[in-house]
Parts: structure tokens; C-alpha cells; sequence
């Protein structure tokens, strides 16, 4: 479609000047010039000032357009730059190089829509497949889901970035029969929903591609793990206006109530989802026919909240002791329940600990493999052989980002002494109620809302030689504030937990150049890096939780 331009608009500060009449045209021509020569001067004066103006704002404009030509930066650890990552180690850099010095990054070879065959080179860390453009294209990479190395597809671009392209899958002409297996996916909607990427692949496969990152500790459950889901649907009623309900009842197709089509902001129906909880998907069916039932109400879209819960005792029930409540463990576990208030509560169980959280805060989704994360973060914090003869053996605990209490809880028993910070006031209060549902002392475990940054200002009194601080931040990361306070404090051991490996190296590195730093300038002792492992807390996609270990000790550089 063309662009239609509306019809320029005087400025209204511009200046209107009145014409002058022709000499003529006056009754007295001479006469006009003489008055004329004793300001000529001064409009000579006034001319050059203006034609100086308008060089200085032509100047100007040339120069602003030339910023506005100027390729913008990308933010460090974006989704962007992890992708320009990707494409760098592909195409090499000095082909990177020579297309930002030409300038040629963002002119894409490709037109919107356009289908062309490749093959398949490997996989970013998005799990979407990276594939280089053919001849006679220059270097060029496309991405495409659902695609796998060595296969020749073809495919549709429908969106063009700086070096690389988005596409569609449109077919896969010769499969990777080895990695492919079409029989293993266990969604009807795979392909086009944005949530899996990898249901074509054994499990096996999948973790050794998650291993090209870090290497990493499987998932019990790779379907009906997740206890959490959000679909959502935009507003029925302009469609309702102009194409009314069905005849029969039914749902209209133009209604669509589940996830994004993948690379879109499309809604697709779905009617299940395989790797929710059989609790959810139950659920899932009566709220949708609940929402079919009264769609004129709904006059803006709306995002849902399907959580599972544990059934929790009325208040009427009387309060078991400690004992009761680990005898009928594994009976309550089988009790379970979708709660759809994001102010509702849900009751959790991870190994003998339960814990009780606001329904739309966070909270780990695949329950599953949370007992084999923290056993392992604490077998870290723990190791059979200490790092040197004279490691004490870690008293206290930190727990930084410590939301509703999941490591600090969990590992309480092997503490005397526990304090969790985090910013949101609700998950302070959930931590608050779990550590009292688990009869943890008060003295000895305290939770507190504030910023991860002002920690360690109250826990002075903490033995620095005996202190392990857990750290586990949002996507984001942490910031430099927080990293120095945690370098000047100088705990023990540092156990960073993080769901994005990328900005999680790049504080890991910080920690440990910092830390450097202070030891040549002070002496004393700085932190190593132990170990990096990660736990696929969502099995069926690209995504891996990492976690990595820090130690305090003495280092001789040479």
C-alpha cells in the first residue's frame, strides 16, 4: 500500500515579506532609489547574515541526517545481541567486519515474503536453526524454528534484522533422519506454537544440545512438568459484531483463547498443552467453555493464570505437628487443584519443605527437578573434599533475590543462622509464612523486603570465612553495585543461579575480575570459578537453568 502524505502546512514561522513594486511601476523611480542606497548596506549586512543562517541549518540538517543513518548499538546480553553472537561465529568475523564497514548490515538481500531453499549449518541458542545465505547472496544468515543441522528446508522470510533474517519453516525437503523423529512429538500444535522447539528430538538429543552451552543434569518429567500456564485471548467483540455467535453454539473460529503463533503476536487456539500438568489441562477445558459462555463481556483481550496448588487444610482442620505433616506427605501431594487468582495462594511441596506463595508471583514451574537443584546447590556449598585444609565448614547463609524462599528454606537445616532480601514485598511475606509452615525459628531465619544491592549491610554480624550466599537474580542479572558489595563482603562460597547463561557469564566474569583486583591491590584471597552446570527445567525447549559456583581461596598467579 502506498503511503499517503497530507499536503505540506505553512510554518508558522516563517516570515512574510510584502512584494516590492517595480521601479516602473512608481510614480517616482529615482526617488525610491535614493531612499533605497541609504539601506542597502544594511540589508547587504542582514542578506549575508541569513544565507550564514541557512548554511549553519543545512550544515546541521546533513549532519542529523547522517546520525539518523547510523547503524544503533546493541544492547550487550539483549536476545539481539545473543543472536548477532550466533551469526558472528558463523559467518566468521572478518566477514562481519567487512559488511559493518561497508555498511551493509542491515541491507538484507532478501524481500518480505520471498521463499528460497537452504541448508542448515546449526542451531543458536535459541534453539531456532542458522543457516548461511547461497550464492550469489553476500554473507547472510537465516533463522528458522523447527529445523535442524544438515536438513535442506524452504523457507519464508518475514522479517529481516542487521546480517540475519527471521523465516518461516515452509518444508523440509530432506530431513535429518538421524536427530528427526516425527513420531516423538506429543503436541498437536508443534510447529506452530512459539513454546517447544524441540519435540522432534529424543531427549537424550536434546540435553547434548543443551550441553553445547553447559553441561546439564536432566529433567524427571520432559511432558506434564510445567505447573504453570498463561493463555490468552484479545477481545471478542468487534468480531462478535460483525460475525455473531454460531448458530449451533459453538466456539466461532475466529475466537482464539491459547499461545502466540511463533514469530507473530497471532493468537492460535489450543485446546491442551502436553507438557502442563494433567491438573491444568483438566482445568483448561471448563474455563475456556466459561469464557465462550459470557464473551460479550469482554471488552479487552485478557491473559489467564492456570496454577497448580496443593489442597490446603481449611482453618477448621486442626494444625498437625511436624510429624503428621510428613506422614501425610505423600498423600496431600496427590490432592491437587488449578487456581486462576493471580491473588490466590498456592501450596507447594519440594522434598519435605512446603511452601505457600501468591498465586501470580514466581515461583519455579517444573517441580520436578527442584529437589535435584537444591541438593545439588547444596552439595556445592558442601563439597566431600574442601577446597583447602583450613575451609571452615559455611554457618550462615545469604540468599540474595531470594523470592518466596526456595533455596533458603530448603537448605535451613544445614544452618544456624539464614537471611533471604528481595524487592517484592508479596514473596517476602510468602518466605516469611513458609518458613513458619516449616517451623523454622524466627531468630534464626529472617526474611526482609529491600534491594539485593543493600544486603550485606545487614548481615555484618555474619562470620565472612563461614557465610555462602546464593544468588538468583531475573533475566537482567545483577548490577555492578550489588557485584562490588558482594566482592567487598568476600563470603566464602558464591552460588549464582540464573535462567539466562549469557548475562549470567557476564557477571560471573565481573565477579572474578574484580575480585582479582582487589587481591593484587590488598592481598589476601579471590574467587575462582568451580563449576558451571545446568538443569533443564524446561525439557522440550532451547531454555536451561545454570548454575554456577564460586569459591574464595588463595591464588598464585605466576
Amino acid at each position: 500500500m502506498s503511503e499517503i502524505h497530507p499536503p505540506p502546512t505553512p510554518d508558522k514561522d516563517a516570515v512574510h515579506i510584502a512584494k516590492k513594486p517595480r521601479l516602473e511601476e512608481t510614480e517616482s523611480g529615482e526617488a525610491i532609489v535614493q531612499a533605497d542606497e541609504a539601506v542597502q548596506e544594511d540589508a547587504l549586512a542582514a542578506s549575508s547574515s541569513t544565507a550564514a543562517k541557512q548554511a549553519k541549518a543545512k550544515s546541521a540538517k546533513k549532519s542529523n541526517k547522517k546520525k539518523k543513518q547510523k547503524v544503533p548499538l546493541i544492547e550487550p546480553y539483549s536476545n539481539e545481541d545473543v543472536i548477532f553472537q550466533d551469526v558472528k561465529a558463523l559467518l566468521g568475523e572478518e566477514a562481519v567486519l567487512k559488511a559493518q564497514e561497508a555498511g551493509s548490515e542491515l541491507k538484507a538481500p532478501f524481500e518480505f515474503k520471498q521463499e528460497l531453499e537452504l541448508v542448515v549449518s546449526a542451531l543458536s541458542s535459541n534453539g531456532e536453526s542458522l543457516s548461511i545465505a547461497p550464492a550469489p547472496y553476500p554473507p547472510w544468515v537465516v533463522l528458522t524454528p523447527f529445523a535442524l543441522p544438515g536438513e535442506k528446508i524452504r523457507v519464508k522470510i518475514y522479517r529481516n534484522a542487521r546480517l540475519w533474517s527471521h523465516a518461516d519453516l515452509v518444508e523440509v525437503i530432506e530431513p535429518n533422519t538421524e536427530l528427526r523423529d516425527m513420531d516423538r512429538i506429543g503436541c498437536k500444535y508443534f510447529g506452530k506454537c512459539a513454546g517447544c522447539q524441540f519435540q522432534m528430538l529424543s531427549y537424550d538429543t536434546q540435553l547434548d544440545l543443551k550441553r553445547n552451552v553447559v553441561s546439564t543434569i536432566g529433567s524427571p518429567l520432559q511432558y506434564g512438568y510445567r505447573t504453570k500456564i498463561t493463555p490468552h485471548f484479545e477481545s471478542p467483540l468487534r468480531d462478535l459484531k460483525k460475525h455473531g455467535r454460531p448458530a449451533d453454539g459453538s466456539k466461532p473460529d475466529w475466537f482464539k483463547i491459547g499461545f502466540n503463533v511463533i514469530g507473530t503476536r497471532n493468537t492460535m487456539d489450543i485446546e491442551e498443552c502436553p507438557i502442563a500438568t494433567p491438573t491444568l489441562n483438566k482445568a483448561l477445558g471448563p474455563i475456556r467453555e466459561g469464557i465462550l459462555e459470557k464473551m460479550e463481556t469482554y471488552k479487552r483481550g485478557v491473559s489467564l493464570l492456570l496454577r497448580e496448588s496443593l489442597e490446603i487444610p481449611t482453618e477448621s482442620s486442626a494444625t498437625p505437628s511436624q510429624d503428621e505433616a510428613m506422614d501425610a506427605l505423600v498423600e496431600e501431594t496427590e490432592k491437587k487443584l488449578c487456581v486462576t487468582d493471580h491473588r490466590g495462594t498456592i501450596r507447594e511441596r519440594v522434598g519435605d519443605k512446603l511452601f505457600e506463595y501468591t498465586a501470580g508471583s514466581f515461583f519455579q514451574n517444573n517441580n520436578s527437578v527442584l529437589v535435584p537443584l537444591t541438593d545439588y546447590v547444596r552439595d556445592c556449598i558442601f563439597p566431600t573434599a574442601p577446597a583447602s585444609i583450613d575451609t571452615p565448614r559455611p554457618t550462615h547463609l545469604v540468599d540474595a533475590y531470594c523470592g518466596s524462599g526456595l533455596f533458603a528454606i530448603t537448605l535451613s537445616p544445614h544452618f544456624s543462622r539464614v537471611t533471604g532480601i528481595e524487592l517484592s514485598t508479596d514473596s517476602i511475606k510468602s518466605a516469611n509464612i513458609s518458613a513458619k509452615l516449616n517451623n523454622l525459628s524466627p531468630e534464626q531465619h529472617t526474611f526482609m523486603s529491600g534491594d539485593a544491592s543493600d544486603i550485606f549491610a545487614t548481615v555484618t554480624s555474619f562470620p565472612r570465612a563461614e557465610t555462602a550466599v546464593i544468588i538468583d537474580p531475573p533475566r537482567k542479572g545483577s548490577d555492578e553495585k550489588f557485584i562490588d558489595q558482594l566482592i567487598e563482603f568476600g563470603a566464602a562460597v558464591v552460588v549464582y543461579v540464573s535462567c539466562n547463561v549469557h548475562t549470567q557469564a557476564r557477571d560471573v566474569g565481573m565477579i572474578l575480575k574484580k575480585s582479582q583486583a582487589k587481591r593484587e591491590k590488598e592481598g589476601g584471597k579471590e574467587y575462582t570459578l568451580e563449576t558451571v552446570r545446568g538443569f533443564d527445567l524446561f525439557p522440550q525447549t532451547a531454555h536451561v537453568e545454570s548454575v554456577a559456583v564460586l569459591r574464595l581461596v588463595n591464588v598464585e598467579h605466576a
